[in-house]
C-alpha cells in the first residue's frame, strides 16, 4: 500500500509545527514541509505531488495550505486550484493560522443553542467581535451562510467595511442581513456598538491574543444574548468572566465557549479533513466545506448521544 504522503505548504518561513503534529496524527504517514511558499514557487511544488503518482495512487498525495497571513495563503491556493487540470489533481486542505476550522467550530458551536437560519422566523442577530481579523471574518462568512444577521465590529469602520463587501461578494443574497460597526472601547447608550449588543443572540470574540474585547460593562449590555464565544485562549480573556476552557456552561440564559470549549470539535473537524483530503483527490475544502464536516460530525455526536 502507497504511504500517504502530505505536502505541507506554509506561507511563513517556518512551517507550522502545530499543523504537522495535527496532520500526522490524523494518519499522514509521510510530511513533506515547506516554508515561504507564494503564489510564485507553488506551482513546481505542487507539479511535484501531481506527476510522481497516477490514477488512483493520487489520492495518496495531498495538500495543506497554512500560514498566518490569511490573504496570502488564500492567493496560493487559488493558485494551486488552478495548476490542477483533468483528473490530475491532489485533495487540499486550506486552513491558514486555523482559522477555517475555528471558525467552523465555533458556529457549530452555536448552533447547538441558537437556531441561526432565519427561515420563515426572523433571523438570529450574531455580533462578531475583532471581525476583522483572520478567524473572525470566517465566524461572520459562516453565520451570514447560515442566514444569521451578522454585525462585524472592528477599531477600524473601513476593514469592516471591506469584510462585509467580501462576504456580499461571496453571498449578494445576505447582503440586507450585514452591517459593520467601528468600536474603539465603551458602550454608551444609544451607541452603535451598545444597540448591536444589546440585540444580540450570539456574541463572538475573536481578536487577538490578550486584548479583552467585551468587558463587564459590555457584558452588562448583552441581556439577549444566549451564546457566547470567546476565541482568545491567552489571558486576559477576549470576553470578560470567560475561562478558556468553558464548554456550554451555563451563566443566566446564557451559555458560554472558551476557545478550549470549542478546541475539541475544531481538532475532530481538522483531523476529519485530513482523511477527506486522502479519500478523494478532487476534496478542496476551504471554510463552507470545513463547516459542513463539523455539521456532519456534529449530527453523529446526536445520534450517538440519543
Amino acid at each position: 500500500m502507497l504511504k500517504k504522503i502530505l505536502i505541507q505548504l506554509d506561507c511563513d518561513p517556518q512551517p507550522s509545527t502545530f499543523d504537522a503534529v495535527v496532520a500526522v496524527d490524523a494518519g499522514a504517514d509521510v510530511l513533506l514541509r515547506h516554508g515561504g511558499v507564494t503564489v510564485d514557487n507553488v506551482v513546481s511544488l505542487v507539479h511535484g505531488g501531481m506527476f510522481t503518482r497516477g490514477g488512483a495512487d493520487l489520492a495518496s498525495t495531498a495538500i495543506f495550505i497554512g500560514g498566518s497571513d490569511v490573504a496570502v495563503a488564500e492567493a496560493v491556493a487559488q493558485r494551486v486550484r488552478e495548476t490542477f487540470f483533468g483528473p490530475v489533481r491532489l485533495g487540499v486542505l486550506v486552513d491558514p493560522s486555523g482559522a477555517n476550522t475555528t471558525a467552523s467550530a465555533a458556529v457549530v458551536a452555536a448552533g447547538r443553542h441558537v437556531t441561526l437560519a432565519h427561515g420563515t422566523a426572523p433571523a438570529s442577530r450574531a455580533v462578531v467581535l475583532g471581525g476583522t481579523g483572520p478567524v473572525g471574518q470566517r465566524v461572520a462568512r459562516l453565520l451570514a451562510l447560515q442566514g444569521a444577521h451578522v454585525t462585524v465590529v472592528s477599531r477600524s469602520k473601513a476593514k469592516a467595511d471591506q469584510v462585509v463587501g467580501r462576504i456580499v461578494d461571496r453571498l449578494p443574497a445576505h447582503q440586507s442581513r450585514l452591517e459593520a460597526v467601528e468600536h474603539h472601547g465603551g458602550f454608551l447608550a444609544g451607541s452603535a456598538i451598545a444597540r448591536v449588543i444589546s440585540e444580540a443572540d450570539v456574541i463572538v470574540a475573536a481578536g487577538a491574543a490578550g486584548a479583552t474585547l467585551l468587558d463587564a460593562a459590555g457584558r452588562a449590555a448583552a441581556s439577549s444574548a444566549r451564546v457566547l464565544i470567546d476565541l482568545n485562549a491567552v489571558p486576559p480573556a477576549g470576553i470578560e468572566g470567560i475561562a478558556a476552557c468553558d464548554k456550554a456552561r451555563a451563566e443566566g440564559a446564557a451559555v458560554v465557549y472558551g476557545a478550549l470549549g470549542v478546541g475539541g470539535t475544531k481538532m475532530k473537524i481538522h483531523k476529519a479533513a485530513i482523511g477527506r483530503i486522502f479519500a478523494a483527490n478532487d476534496s478542496f475544502l476551504d471554510a463552507e466545506e470545513l463547516f459542513a464536516i463539523g455539521e456532519k460530525l456534529e449530527r453523529e455526536r446526536e445520534s450517538s448521544a440519543r
